[in-house]
Parts: C-alpha cells; sequence; structure tokens
C-alpha cells in the first residue's frame, strides 16, 4: 500500500541500500477486463506483461463470466470478480464498493468505466475512446499502458483444466489434431457450415495437408446445430467432440494440443491463437485489421468484398440480419492460404 507506510518502505529500502526496483514491490493491482471471450483472450498480453514486470504482485481480475476461466491459472491472480450485467448499471456499482476500500498501486481499466477513476490508486492505465482504433487491438491495449513492444495475449492453464483436456484428446494425436471453429455469435460472419464439410474433407484426405487427422470440432453453447453438422461428417473414429463440452480454460486447453486451427473470427480464434497453434482465420464483414488472430503463426482470408461492400446494402442492420455474408469465400481460396500457413508455421 501507498501513502505513508509506502513512504518509509522506501526511505528504510534507501538507508539500507536495498533495491527498490518495481520487481522487489508487493503490488496491488486491479485489472478490468472484458465480458466478450476474444476481448478478454487479447487483454492477456498486458496480464503477460504485468507478470514479467511485477512478479510479486497480486492481481485483482474484474472481468465476464465466460471468460473467467482463462484467469484462473494466471500468474500472481488473488482473485476473480466476476461481473454480470445489470439493469441500470449496477454491476459496476457493486465491483465498485467491493474495490473502493482498497489502496491501488495500479489500475487497469479496458473497459473505461468510472470505477477506475473513483478508486484510490497510484497509476491508472484506462482504455478510452483516444485510443487509435486504426491499429489491432493488442496494440491499441497495449498503447493504453504505454508499451512500445506489443505483449502477445497468452495463456495459462490449472492441472484441473489440463487433465480435462486429456480426456478429449485419443493418446499420442495432440501433434496431429486438426481444430474447427465453425460457429460465431454472429450469423453474418459465419462461413457455412458445408463449406466446413467440405474444407475438412479435403484437408483430411490422403492427398491432403493432415491426412487422416483427427478433428476437433469447437462450439459454445447456443451454436451447436451447425458444429454438429460438421462433426458428423468426419468419420466416428476421428471425432472430437468440444461442443458445448466445457467451459472456456478447458476449451482453450483442449486448444492448445491441436496442430492446426481454422475457423470463423470468434473468441475460440482468438483464445487457439493465444494458445499458440497456427490459426487461420476467416473474415468479411468485419474488421482483420483490429481483430484477426495475432502473431506471426497466424493468418488470415478474407472475402472478396470489403467489409464494407459486404455491408452497404440499403437495410443493412446486424442485429437482424438472418444470413451469412461469407458465401462469396470458396473452399479452394481457405485451402490456399491454410496450406500456405502450414507450410510457414511447420517445426
Amino acid at each position: 500500500m501507498w501513502g505513508t507506510t509506502g513512504l518509509r518502505l522506501r526511505a528504510c529500502c534507501s538507508l539500507t541500500g536495498l533495491a527498490t526496483h518495481p520487481k522487489t514491490i508487493r503490488m496491488r493491482i486491479l485489472f478490468i477486463s472484458a465480458t466478450r471471450l476474444g476481448d478478454a483472450v487479447l487483454s492477456t498480453g498486458l496480464l503477460a506483461h504485468i507478470a514479467r514486470r511485477h512478479p510479486n504482485s497480486r492481481v485483482t481480475v474484474a472481468c465476464g463470466a465466460l471468460p473467467a476461466p482463462l484467469f484462473e491459472a494466471c500468474p500472481n491472480r488473488e482473485e476473480t470478480i466476476v461481473l454480470k450485467k445489470q439493469r441500470f448499471h449496477r454491476h459496476w456499482f457493486k465491483l465498485w464498493r467491493t474495490v473502493v476500500g482498497t489502496r491501488w498501486d495500479m489500475v487497469v481499466d479496458l473497459r473505461d468505466s468510472a470505477v477506475s477513476r473513483t478508486v484510490r490508486a497510484r497509476e491508472r492505465f484506462i482504455y478510452t475512446k483516444r485510443i487509435d482504433r486504426k491499429n489491432h487491438k493488442v496494440a491499441q491495449l497495449a498503447r493504453v499502458m504505454k508499451l512500445d513492444d506489443v505483449p502477445a495475449p497468452t495463456l495459462w492453464f490449472t492441472a484441473q483444466q489440463i487433465e480435462q483436456a486429456a480426456l478429449f484428446c485419443p493418446k499420442n494425436e495432440s501433434s496431429r489434431i486438426l481444430g474447427i471453429g465453425p460457429t460465431a455469435n454472429w450469423i453474418g460472419k459465419t462461413w457455412p457450415a458445408e463449406r466446413f464439410v467440405e474444407l475438412v474433407r479435403r484437408l483430411t484426405a490422403p492427398e491432403g495437408i493432415f491426412p487422416g487427422a483427427p478433428v476437433a470440432v469447437f462450439a459454445a453453447p447456443g451454436e451447436e446445430a451447425p458444429a454438429r453438422l460438421v462433426l458428423e461428417s468426419v468419420p466416428a473414429d476421428r471425432r472430437i467432440d468440444v461442443i458445448a463440452k466445457a467451459d472456456p480454460g478447458t476449451v482453450a486447453a483442449v486448444l492448445a494440443r491441436c496442430a492446426f486451427y481454422v475457423g470463423n473470427d470468434s473468441g475460440l480464434m482468438h483464445t487457439a491463437a493465444a494458445a499458440g497453434v497456427p490459426t487461420l482465420g476467416l473474415f468479411g464483414p468485419t474488421d482483420d485489421r483490429e481483430y484477426g488472430p495475432w502473431g506471426d503463426h497466424c493468418a488470415v482470408v478474407r472475402t472478396p468484398e470489403s467489409r464494407e461492400e459486404l455491408t452497404g446494402f440499403p437495410g443493412y442492420e446486424p442485429k437482424t440480419l438472418d444470413r451469412s455474408l461469407m458465401e462469396s469465400l470458396t473452399v479452394e481460396a481457405v485451402l490456399e492460404a491454410a496450406s500456405r500457413l502450414s507450410i510457414r508455421s511447420a517445426p
């Protein structure tokens, strides 16, 4: 804690010749992350930076219920406060009441909330509208903390998550698993399921990039139907069913066992990329410049049309859209992109 006690500690260290490097100070840090899975995954790079810079810190993470399991094994995490959205922003008031009594050494707020401005803090890093949105979201987050080097999203797993993930995967097959994410939380950015069926068939054919590989199909609750169409097209002895079967932390541990991942723009895509898996993201009506999978082991293939062209038709309204805007992306285009990425990411 800072204030008089903190000043005494610093003075004592100076008199005794002890180093006052940030790594020796047991800082208390409040980290306010996202409610959406993808944005929460992208924020983990900052947590990795904090862990390296302040290895003795005590970190309180505030986030939505969905991504909360991703932070269970985060270094130095002392507590996770789950934000459950309530009317009239009462969830923010509840968070404020929980954290206002603490003197924080650092607050990192990626939600631009009033909480970070009304608690006692020595340093505040807040994601505001002034951040340049032309760059990738990971670079935007790095700017929040004024970092020159952009820290890559990173995942950590508990022993239980690793054990549960192993139950999904065939023995001795982890290095060959093809991961497929055929769903998304918005129909407009969902490549048709029948295209995924054809893609998987050709990728795993004897002459394909991953001949005879086991196929893990991933989807969140509520997205089961198109995912099952893809899963059931795979021979029964090569199916790995991860469709609404586990929490995001365990799903991330399963993704980490895959050799390659292809999927729509979604939180699962970002999770695969953060797990270090060669990841091919499929894009159309969303911005891959801001939300493409992050890392040299990742690539994007998108529709011939730009986002603006796909969404510029009369009457376009995201909330009422009832069809995919990804029809013009061909299986051939995705196969070519997968081939290039597999060659580039080969050990």
